[in-house]
């Protein structure tokens, strides 16, 4: 009853009065109070510029760190729970290398493709950047009035990394011309010379066609590459005689049936496919659900895994002897030509196993190496260049020996811009041994390992600041630290020595991918202030990432930067998102 009552006397009708005129007095207090707010904030907005939500933003450290020093910025970058178990090292500095900022600078890192850095340096410096390389077809024999070769015809390689490609000049994603739909011939190098050798009247090769690739030793896989990598194009076998980069790409189509298509089209493995139509509608990762698998040595290809019928996946799968499938390629040339071939096509290698290739140590070249850098080494280059073509399969001057044909590559510029630029492993590695050949006579990755260790002390980088097993950075023996690659990068824009750049500078610098522009660097920095102010190397493996270059900044001057990670999770994108601010922050407070 007392309940009863109590309620009763809440909802009374002057008591619902009374509740109703409050509640509406209070709704009026609060539209008055949101009426004036919103005045407030119009009249703080007058003079403001407003915000173009369409527009990229640029790459940046946190806003709440950019009154910041720039060590505080790196320091807080490199703490991020999502990278900070990683081992990062950092280094910036004036072209004149006057420390800016520095982090485990002298402690040791994977380069990854860092390492071509060095080599493609090594290149400009003791080749020069006019260097090029010839591919002959060479008759071992006499050839009769009939046009019969009594003998074999050589396919003789000369180091050139492009030979069999169309990959030179390297031409920005932006700037390539539409497709008009017609393809040149895949082996374009290998058509000339056979309509070369065809022109000179020969008919017939009572012999066999043989790739011979003698100006370097066979030494296909350098110390330290994963046998996982071997089967693909990034991890091709090194040659003399390279075509098509030692590599043939591979499609799968899966709709009706599974189709497997090659380019070049030329048969070379014996290709089994255990390849489904997955039963997912949506689109999968090639590199993810298609996989490839040989044994070193084997002609027998198998491609197995599942896709999506509407999405073809394409591979590029090294070739196991490059050499051999050239001499196949030029033979089938040859025969759409009308000449006859009674043999077979060949292989012809220069075996010789060095036992300790990244320490041997040259004394002769120690000494010479002042010299070569002083610009002497046209002479004794060419000279060593003479030797080699004499040695390799008897050379073209020793009796019976006729050159048929050449085939004379791009300049050395030319062909350092596109390894760096796509961060090609095969044509570092032949780079390296063309090194190798010119001041040796030895046309071997350690001659041209040898050729490296005495050149970067007169860069100024310390003994024990870098150790190299191959010249493109996919061996992972390679160790080098963040100073060692600032020291090499103002090298070569600033002489310590002269106080200018090197002849070969302006090029070097242009081989470097552009953030935001092309190369490796086309989908990074891709906004303005960062968009063509980057001019950096990327470097990728497993569990290492590096990025080293020139970077223009807020205050108009341009420094040197490397950043190099370990260590950190396979797969994960988080430390090469944390480089991109670190750039970012060096950019603005510099």
């Amino acid at each position: 009853m007392y309940w009863r009552k109590k309620v009763q006397r809440m909802f009374s009708r002057k008591n619902v009065k009374r509740m109703f005129w409050r509640m509406k007095v209070q709704r009026t207090i609060r539209r008055a109070a949101c009426l004036l707010t919103m005045a407030a904030a119009s009249v703080g907005a007058i003079g403001q510029t407003t915000v173009d939500a369409t527009k990229p933003e640029a790459v940046s450290a946190p806003a709440s760190s950019a009154q910041q020093p720039l060590s505080q910025q790196i320091a807080a970058l490199v703490a991020d729970p999502d990278v900070a178990r990683a081992h990062w090292g950092v280094i910036v500095t004036t072209l004149d290398g006057r420390p800016i900022y520095a982090l485990n600078e002298a402690q040791l890192f994977q380069p990854a493709s860092n390492a071509k850095l060095f080599t493609t340096a090594l290149a400009m410096a003791l080749l020069g950047e006019d260097e090029r390389f010839e591919t002959q077809a060479v008759a071992s024999g006499d050839i009769d009035k009939q046009g019969v070769l009594h003998g074999d015809l050589k396919l003789v390689g000369g180091g050139d990394p492009s030979f069999g490609t169309q990959d030179l000049p390297y031409v920005a994603p932006a700037m390539r011309p539409m497709s008009t739909g017609v393809a040149p011939p895949t082996l374009a190098d290998i058509e000339e010379l056979a309509d070369k050798v065809y022109a000179t009247g020969l008919r017939r090769i009572e012999g066999n066609v043989v790739g011979d690739d003698w100006k370097m030793i066979w030494e296909p896989y350098p110390p330290g590459w994963d046998l996982d990598d071997l089967v693909y194009g990034y991890g091709a076998p090194v040659s003399a005689l390279s075509v098509h980069d030692n590599e043939i790409d591979v499609k799968v189509t899966t709709a009706l049936r599974t189709t497997i298509q090659t380019d070049p089209e030329l048969p070379y493995y014996s290709i089994e496919h255990e390849v489904f139509n997955s039963w997912q509608n949506e689109p999968r990762d090639c590199d993810k659900y298609i996989r490839y698998q040989r044994a070193l040595g084997s002609k027998n290809l198998v491609v197995f895994g599942e896709q999506q019928s509407q999405a073809p996946c394409t591979q590029a799968v090294a070739i196991d002897d490059p050499a051999e499938y050239a001499a196949m390629a030029f033979k089938a040339a040859l025969e759409r030509r009308g000449v006859v071939v009674t043999g077979s096509a060949q292989a012809k290698h220069l075996i010789w196993r060095d036992t300790n290739p990244t320490t041997r140590v040259d004394d002769f070249v120690h000494m010479i190496m002042p010299y070569l850098l002083k610009g002497a080494y046209q002479r004794a280059f060419k000279r060593g260049g003479d030797c080699m073509a004499q040695s390799a399969s008897g050379g073209p001057d020793q009796l019976g020996q006729t050159v048929l044909a050449t085939h004379e590559s791009h300049r050395l510029s030319e062909e350092v811009t596109y390894t760096m630029k796509v961060s090609q492993n095969l044509h570092a590695e032949i780079l390296l041994r063309d090194v190798g050949v010119a001041y040796s006579c030895m046309g071997s990755q350690g001659a041209g390992l040898t050729a490296l260790r005495e050149f970067l002390p007169h860069t100024g980088i310390q003994e024990g600041d870098f150790v190299f097993y191959d010249g493109s950075g996919l061996s992972g023996h390679d160790l080098v630290t963040p100073r060692a690659i600032a020291k090499l990068l103002s090298y070569v824009a600033h002489d310590p020595k002269t106080g200018t750049p090197q002849p070969w500078f302006a090029a070097w610098k242009a081989s470097l991918p552009v953030g935001g522009v092309d190369g490796t660097l086309a989908d990074r920095f891709t906004a303005a202030p960062l968009k063509g102010h980057v001019f950096a190397k990327t470097g990728t493996m497993g569990e290492a990432n590096a990025l080293s270059g020139y970077l223009d900044c807020a205050s108009g001057q341009t420094v040197i930067f490397s950043i190099l990670v370990g260590n950190h999770l396979p797969g994960d994108s988080a430390d090469r998102d944390a480089m991109d601010k670190i750039v970012a922050a060096i950019a603005a407070a510099e």
